[in-house]
């Protein structure tokens, strides 16, 4: 078989999405499977059982990531590595992440089929708890991985219950012996959903992401009074959530001042000591801000600072935010980019150039390597929702555009 006309099986990668979704499915067509959970492991089994099957060597580090190696004609040479991430959100859909790792796997089995020797090793990558919704911040793995995260930081993070995300991952069974870091590549490709609606929009197939935005992960204290809620005046009261309100309300004023490209998102936020009939003395809340430009993240770091301060002042409260995780605007490695444009030329794929509004493991690789991601569409640009939806004909090309970038590479 040539290049010419190599291609992957659409149908078995299709088939391997949709079982991996029956790992952690949910009643609605979607996926709920966190991060170092009892879904998480299993996933992580099958996965292990599949590399294996296809004669790859599987190495797990001391953060969990996995390491599946297809060995090449030139094993001094590092490894050209494809991956992203198994784990979902809690309300999660079919592809986010684990198409970027279930396309590497079908393209060491596509190469196994045509007797495809590379010169480079390839290497599949599933990195841990990428999406940070139990234990935060995201891309935690692949952060420490690049060194831009410490460690111990990342082991003794806590989810919502007080359970350790090293502990967690002992939990499961895969706290590997390998340091991290010690297996490094000569360059990384990721393949995703855009989750976004410009593909879409757009009429294109591939998404030739050459950039990323930065963002700020916080967690958030508003400090009031406890007190009755029918003996306490009105002017006398110091009522976290209200306060917490005006906050949210400038946070996003604040984004809308810093758009088109600017966001900024409260995900979660609990008023204590939730009783109907006390107000409320405290609330925790999340925050994130996004921006493509790293001045304007600094900015929205200045606004969101200046009207905590503010709104505290005129509300008798106090407003701590603790910022738990920075990453600056990322721009993905221009060889590497045309790279993904000659194979989706080559392929004769609808394409453009695009940057990513999502984080990705991708990012912090990109410290560490030459690196970029490749994007298919989504429908109506929905992810992190179980209405996430992709067709098999856009991840078949995904993955072909994937195969090609990765032999370029690899040679």
């Amino acid at each position: 078989m040539t290049r010419a006309n190599l291609s992957i099986n659409s149908d078995r990668l299709w088939a391997t999405i949709l079982e991996t979704a029956e790992i952690g499915g949910t009643p609605k067509g979607g996926v709920c499977r966190l991060a170092l959970t009892e879904e998480d492991r299993r996933v992580r089994d099958w996965f292990a059982a599949a590399c294996r099957e296809a004669g790859l060597e599987l190495a797990v580090d001391s953060m969990g990531s996995m390491f599946a190696t297809r060995p090449g004609r030139d094993m001094t040479k590092a490894p050209v590595a494809i991956g992203s991430h198994l784990d979902t959100q809690p309300t999660g859909g079919k592809f986010d992440g684990i198409l970027g790792v279930l396309a590497g796997l079908e393209i060491a089995r596509t190469l196994n089929e045509a007797d495809i020797e590379t010169d480079a090793p390839l290497m599949v990558v599933n990195w841990t708890n990428e999406e940070g919704a139990r234990f935060a911040p995201g891309m935690i793995a692949s952060g420490v991985y690049s060194g831009e995260v410490d460690m111990a930081f990342a082991l003794g993070r806590p989810d919502r219950d007080g359970v350790r995300f090293g502990d967690a991952l002992e939990a499961i069974g895969y706290r590997g012996t390998e340091p991290v870091g010690e297996r490094r590549f000569s360059a990384m490709l990721e393949l995703h959903i855009e989750q976004g609606p410009i593909l879409e929009a757009d009429g294109k197939t591939i998404g030739i992401v050459t950039a990323g935005k930065g963002s700020v992960w916080a967690d958030g204290r508003v400090l009031g009074k406890d007190s009755h809620a029918g003996s306490t005046p009105m002017p006398m009261r110091r009522d976290a959530l209200t306060a917490f309100s005006e906050f949210a309300l400038a946070v996003e004023r604040i984004a809308r001042e810093h758009g088109p490209d600017g966001v900024g998102t409260i995900g979660v936020a609990e008023a204590l000591p939730a009783s109907r009939n006390t107000i409320p003395g405290e609330m925790r809340f999340t925050l994130e801000y996004r921006h493509p430009e790293r001045a304007m993240l600094d900015s929205m770091d200045r606004a969101i600072a200046s009207a905590a301060s503010a709104v505290a002042s005129a509300r008798g409260v106090s407003i701590g935010i603790d910022r738990i995780w920075r990453k600056d605007p990322v721009s993905f490695d221009p060889r590497i980019c045309r790279a993904v444009e000659a194979a989706a030329a080559e392929l004769g794929l609808p394409a453009r150039t695009i940057t990513s509004g999502a984080g990705h493991d991708a990012f912090f690789a990109a410290t560490v390597a030459p690196t970029a991601m490749i994007f298919v569409p989504c429908k109506d640009g929905v992810s992190h929702n179980e209405e996430e939806s992709a067709t098999q004909a856009d991840c078949a090309a995904g993955a072909n555009v994937l195969l090609r970038a990765a032999l370029a590479l690899a040679g």
